[in-house]
């Protein structure tokens, strides 16, 4: 029987991350690769990829950074492909790239809602179809696609992003149905109230009280408390775990009246 080290070890995977270069996904990252994965990092800011490729070098780990427009099928075939001959294979797959906006629901534009499914739900989609292709293909691997407390019930506010959080845990779902007997789990992580790029704006005082009152834990997550939810969908000791909605949200989601 394999120790609870062995059974979490990444080592001699490779995880592909998009959206490492943010706050959420780059702490992600950088946990994968304590367990020693090696890293392909996805986003489009050099320099904020640069401060989490020195991080993760200075644990010893290994990681790349690649960037890409993930919105197109072109540009996921061509990372899939640079991965593959930088690290030899993929194992892992995190789609966390993502935007927001607070805008009231009457003043929501076209342009503004295309943008947002686009990143949140197309992008996350085309990359399930190009890695997903290789996984199964493989027929091993993992795909962790972020969702969102609004996934689960929609959230005032944040109208075009609950929709897409909404469909991103209905499709992870039946991916894992499809490819349940083809060695490949998709399981969505989904984050409660965590600060990061996409939703300080509309963190507010406001805001903040009425998460707080329905947050049993009374405080916001910090990003590290992701790391260990998307090691146990990631690594062997999830192995039986496919197509689960795995919440790290202080209670959020349990709370009632």
């Amino acid at each position: 029987m394999k120790t609870p080290a062995e059974l979490f070890s990444l080592k001699g995977k490779v995880a592909v991350v998009i959206g490492g270069t943010g706050v959420l996904c780059g702490e992600i990252a950088g946990g994968l690769a304590g367990a020693g994965a090696a890293i392909a990092l996805v986003g489009r800011d050099a320099g904020k990829a640069q401060r989490r490729l020195d991080d993760i070098a200075k644990g010893g780990g290994k990681a790349a950074f690649f960037p890409c427009d993930t919105t197109s099928k072109a540009d996921l075939q061509k990372l899939l492909a640079d991965v593959l001959v930088k690290f030899g294979r993929v194992d892992i797959l995190v789609n966390g790239a993502g935007v927001n906006s607070p805008t009231p629901f009457f003043e929501i534009t076209g342009e503004e809602f295309d943008k947002i499914v686009t990143v949140n739900l197309k992008g996350l989609m085309l990359a399930c179809q190009v890695f997903g292709r290789h996984l199964v293909e493989q027929k091993s691997g993992s795909i962790i696609n972020v969702g969102s407390a609004s996934g689960l019930a929609p959230l005032s506010r944040v109208f075009t992003y609950s929709a897409a959080k909404a469909a991103i845990h209905n499709l992870s779902k039946n991916l894992a149905r499809e490819w349940a007997t083809s060695g490949v789990r998709v399981n969505i992580l989904v984050p409660g109230f965590f600060p990061a790029e996409q939703n300080r704006k509309v963190l507010n005082p406001e805001r903040v009280a009425q998460i707080m009152g329905k947050t049993p834990m009374k405080r916001f997550g910090e990003a590290h408390e992701l790391v260990g939810a998307a090691l146990l969908l990631a690594s062997e000791c999830g192995s039986f775990i496919t197509g689960a909605e795995i919440v790290v949200d202080g209670g959020f989601n349990a709370m009632t009246i």
